[in-house]
């Protein structure tokens, strides 16, 4: 999905398909080969690289619906039934077995995308992959990744000439069969850059609050307004604003995507949103003006929140964060 926008604009958008390397070929629905550039994601630096032996625990989480049929960060088309998932640095398309670690399932995943960028999370798997190790009504569990190196290599060779994720595939089970022998895998993990220096900080003008705008792919930037740390709520077919939290009870968390001066652009956006889940706009007031807000939710844990939040940024909408009511 191409879905990081305005919080990667300092770092050319990894996670569009615009960016390029050497061993970038022309890309297509199938993809392409790609490591891509470092980047910046809510103040940390990642820096992709090509590696064989890659071994990885953390949590695991899962994208799905939202995201089904759009473009990953190397071009192809995402497909919730098929195998796949997101790292964060690891090259494109990769291979790499993932295990549950609360209940010893396990499957083989092919990497194609970029992320996850919440928390403590180490990947983001397909659906399909997600129900064979049995996370998606949990949303997330601990798991370790071990990168399957021959397999990765053969997927490298196939991306390189051209080849789509069927091809990659095949690829992959004639190495498990025998039939296919990879290149040997380099001894060293190859960068596709040094990590640039982290940017001199930056005043922010002193009327500026934390909140800004957030950026739609679709349409300009609308005017944005000052606004507290603190959201309001968000819902997908209300059609009337609300006034502060008299739609909402209290407790539970929220995922906060923009602030607006005008209930139009409040509006727009939440109509974008609404696929991500319950999203509304809520009138209130900062600094002494009106302001709208746009919010999804209540969830009942903040990881769950975080989840949405995660797929929200990656989609362009970068200030997408976590709220408590």
């Amino acid at each position: 999905m191409l879905r990081l926008g305005i919080v990667l604009a300092t770092a050319a958008s990894v996670a569009a398909c615009g960016s390029s390397s050497s061993r970038h070929v022309a890309q297509s629905q199938t993809g392409a080969y790609k490591i891509g550039p470092p980047y910046k994601v809510d103040g940390v630096w990642y820096t992709p690289q090509e590696e064989f032996n890659h071994v990885e625990t953390g949590v695991a989480s899962w994208y799905g619906p939202g995201f089904h049929g759009k473009s990953t960060a190397n071009g192809e088309r995402y497909d919730q039934s098929e195998r796949t998932a997101a790292h964060r640095t690891l090259q494109m398309p990769a291979i790499v077995r993932v295990t549950n670690l609360d209940n010893g399932r396990s499957t083989v995943v092919r990497i194609n995308d970029r992320g996850p960028f919440a928390r403590s999370r180490v990947i983001d798997l397909s659906r399909q992959a997600a129900d064979e190790l049995d996370i998606v009504r949990m949303g997330t569990a601990h798991v370790r990744i071990d990168q399957m190196s021959a397999e990765s290599q053969a997927v490298k060779e196939v991306a390189l000439n051209g080849g789509g994720p069927s091809e990659q595939m095949t690829a992959v089970a004639q190495v498990s069969s025998g039939r296919r022998t990879a290149q040997p895998a380099p001894t060293q993990a190859v960068a596709y850059a040094p990590p640039p220096s982290p940017p001199a900080p930056q005043q922010p003008p002193p009327q500026q609050q934390p909140t800004p705008a957030v950026w739609q792919p679709s349409s300009p930037p609308p005017e944005a307004v000052p606004v507290s740390s603190r959201g309001v709520a968000g819902g997908a077919t209300v059609s009337s604003l609300v006034a502060g939290n008299a739609l909402h009870p209290a407790g539970g968390f929220y995922v906060q995507t923009g602030a607006f001066s005008t209930p139009e652009n409040a509006e727009r956006q939440r109509d974008a949103v609404s696929s991500y889940g319950v999203s509304e706009v809520s009138q209130g007031s900062a600094s002494g003006r009106e302001v709208y807000r746009v919010r999804l939710g209540p969830y009942t844990t903040p990881d769950a929140a975080g989840i949405v939040a995660d797929r929200l940024k990656r989609s362009g909408y970068g200030d997408a964060r976590v709220v408590a009511n």
